[in-house]
Parts: C-alpha cells; sequence; structure tokens
C-alpha cells in the first residue's frame, strides 16, 4: 500500500470523513498519550473516524501517513512529525473534505484553515524548562498559537486546565477538563504476597523528582531490608546521571533500574510491590498513581498538581520538595501493617471511579457537539 493510500474505504467513490483523528504520535510501546490514544480509540467509533496513521488499525478506517514521527525516533521524529502537520495534513483534511480534525497532543496546521480539537496532557515544559530542550520553544511559541485557533481543548484534570488558563490566557470556556484512566484488565487486585521494595514507575526526566526520592530512600532506617525498584524506560540524558548517584550514595546493591515494564508484568510488581512512591514535582495526570491504586498498591505520591485529584484521601500526600516527609511516609507503610491494609482498601474504591468508558463518552459528545456546530 502507498503512502496516503486507504487501508479501507467505503466503496462508493469519493470519501468523505466528518471526522479525521490524527495518530502520527503514536508509539508501538504505549506510555502516556499512547496509551491514551489506545483507550480512547474504542469510544470514538461510533463516530466513524478516519484514523491517520503509519500502520493500519483493525476495525477503522485508515488513511496512511509517514512513518517515525513518534517520541521514539526523538529529536528526529518530532522535527519530522511537526514539518508534516504544517505541510501535509492541511491538505489531506481538505481532500477528505473533513469536518473536524481531532489531535490526542497539542499540534494542529497553522497554514490552514481546518477546524480542530486537541489536547493537552500538561504544560510541565513551561513550568520546568530546560535551557537546551527543544521542548521549551515548542511550548513557548507554537503550542500558543494551537490552543489560541482550537475550536476546543481537552485536557485530562483541572490542574492542567488552570495551567493552560494561567499561562497561555485561555478562556476558561473553551477548555474541559476529562479525566484519564486505567486498563482495568491488567490492573487489579491480584492478591499477591509483598515483597520488599518500593516501587517507582515513569520517566527519569528531572521534574519527575528522582534525586530527592534516592535521598529519601537512603535515609531509611534499616534501608539494608529494603529496596527501590525504578521502572521506565532508560533515558541517556538523565539515568546515567541517576545511577552515579545511587553509587553516592552507597546504593547499588538496593536499587534496580529495569527498564520499560509491560503492563502485565507491571500489575504484578505494583501488586507485590510495599508501595509505589512516586514524588513528581508536577503532572498533568499521573496514570502510574491510579494504575498502582487500582492494584491495591499503597501510594504516596505529592501534594501538588493534579495528583491530589487522583488520589482523594486514598494516599499519602507529601511535599515533594522536603525529603524528610518523603522518608517518613515510606518508614510508617513499612512498619504498619494496619496503614498498608486501610490504604489498600481505599485505594480499590477510589480508582474505580475512574474508568475509559465515561473518559470515551464525554469525548465522543463533546466532538460530535463539534462536528455538529459546523
Amino acid at each position: 500500500m502507498g503512502m496516503g493510500q486507504w487501508a479501507w474505504g467505503n466503496g462508493h467513490g469519493e470519501f468523505r470523513s466528518n471526522l479525521l483523528i490524527n495518530l502520527s504520535v503514536l508509539m508501538k510501546r504505549p506510555t502516556g498519550i499512547s496509551t491514551y490514544i489506545v483507550n480512547l480509540l474504542p469510544h470514538l467509533k461510533v463516530l466513524v473516524p478516519t484514523l491517520l496513521v503509519s500502520e493500519s488499525i483493525a476495525g477503522y478506517n485508515c488513511y496512511q501517513i509517514p512513518a517515525g514521527q513518534t517520541p521514539e525516533q526523538g529529536a528526529k521524529g518530532h522535527l519530522k512529525r511537526l514539518i508534516w502537520t504544517q505541510l501535509n495534513l492541511g491538505k489531506i483534511y481538505h481532500n477528505l473534505k473533513a469536518n473536524l480534525l481531532f489531535s490526542p497532543i497539542p499540534e494542529a496546521p497553522l497554514i490552514s484553515d481546518c477546524r480542530f480539537v486537541v489536547m493537552v496532557h500538561d504544560l510541565i515544559p513551561l513550568r520546568f524548562p530546560e535551557k537546551w530542550s527543544p521542548l521549551t520553544p515548542y511550548f513557548r511559541y507554537y503550542v500558543p498559537q494551537v490552543l489560541a485557533r482550537a475550536e476546543h481543548i481537552i485536557c485530562n484534570s483541572t490542574a492542567t486546565a488552570k495551567d493552560i488558563a494561567d499561562f497561555l490566557r485561555v478562556p476558561a470556556r473553551k477548555i474541559t477538563p476529562i479525566p484519564l484512566a486505567y486498563d482495568a484488565t491488567h490492573f487489579k487486585f491480584l492478591d499477591l504476597p509483598t515483597t520488599n521494595y518500593f516501587l517507582y514507575v515513569g520517566r527519569s526526566a528531572p521534574y519527575k523528582n528522582l534525586p530527592r526520592l534516592l535521598e529519601a530512600f537512603a535515609a531509611l532506617p534499616e534501608r539494608k531490608d529494603y529496596e527501590l525498584w525504578l521502572a521506565g524506560t532508560m533515558d541517556k540524558r538523565y539515568t546515567p546521571v541517576l545511577m552515579s548517584r545511587v553509587e553516592q550514595l552507597e546504593l547499588t546493591d538496593n536499587v534496580k533500574f529495569l527498564d520499560y515494564v509491560g503492563d502485565r508484568q507491571l500489575s504484578v510488581l505494583m501488586n507485590r510491590a510495599i508501595a509505589l512512591v512516586f514524588p513528581s514535582l508536577w503532572e498533568g495526570f499521573g496514570i502510574p498513581v491510579l494504575e498502582a491504586m487500582a492494584c491495591g498498591t499503597p501510594v504516596i505520591t505529592s501534594n501538588l498538581s493534579s495528583l491530589p485529584e487522583i488520589t482523594g484521601d486514598a494516599a499519602i500526600l507529601v511535599d515533594p520538595y522536603k525529603v524528610g516527609e518523603i522518608t517518613a511516609a515510606m518508614k510508617a507503610i513499612a512498619e504498619d501493617r494496619n496503614l498498608r491494609s486501610q490504604l489498600r482498601a481505599a485505594s480499590i474504591a477510589r480508582a474505580s471511579k475512574f474508568n475509559w468508558t465515561t473518559t470515551g463518552e464525554i469525548t465522543r459528545e463533546l466532538l460530535a457537539r463539534i462536528i455538529v456546530n459546523k
């Protein structure tokens, strides 16, 4: 099948699609945004969308676009996707006589008059700008133009909605927070025996606050009785620095770097952990926290950003800038069986309030309303 051809069409000559969904960012190993896409799509199927994809997805009308435009290809992938978005996406939109484009990230063609809705997961590069990171100018100059022109903006929490309004001066009426969810087929209570490790799941970027997590773990009384397992794709920019810090703190025998872990194995890791420790300085949502809660795993997380929205009173919330608070929370959970039991019950009950059906239905209704109100 040549580039820019149909995986399958309607068989009636000229094709028209009311809704295009731009999946140029979809990765083969789902994390974050790709997890959102995979779980959202089934609930949008009734809108009969056309998916812009590099590889066809069974059961959907698909239009093939160039591969290699995802975060898996690093900066090269991002640049390739941005160029394609500006030079080609608008043409595809008009050639297919579409009425609305939905992008699961804040990207859309600015030199085309297509109508679009975008999803904003967070504005962390504006809160924690990195001097040489291409994400800094991307969020300072490109994203604001996209959001200004968008028909509507979806985000994943009231914390992110507030950031969009505060940082980018977007009217609140243009923003709809729709909470995310978790895969209930994988993340559930398995009644496995707890072992001696604390678990962190996620990237190793600076805002994830892993240096303070390492220091907090190092300060645990009887720390040699415990381990800290860090699950998440290795990053050559940050992981070696963390490994050096582990050596400095004399934690080499107690800290494990697990790299990427798939959902099935991750569910087992969460079920067997003493607790998930997730002291991020800021999160747009924080899916690992919700996944751990669904497993009944006690959670220690930050009292900032969206994280209290997710946990309610079913987790121990700490000031992520205070190492002593993180240590105290880890010590309390490790030593108090009753506390672990209380948090397990509260976590499972809280997680049950989040599901992809609700996320999908609200998103579908919003998109359908915008399609009709042309």
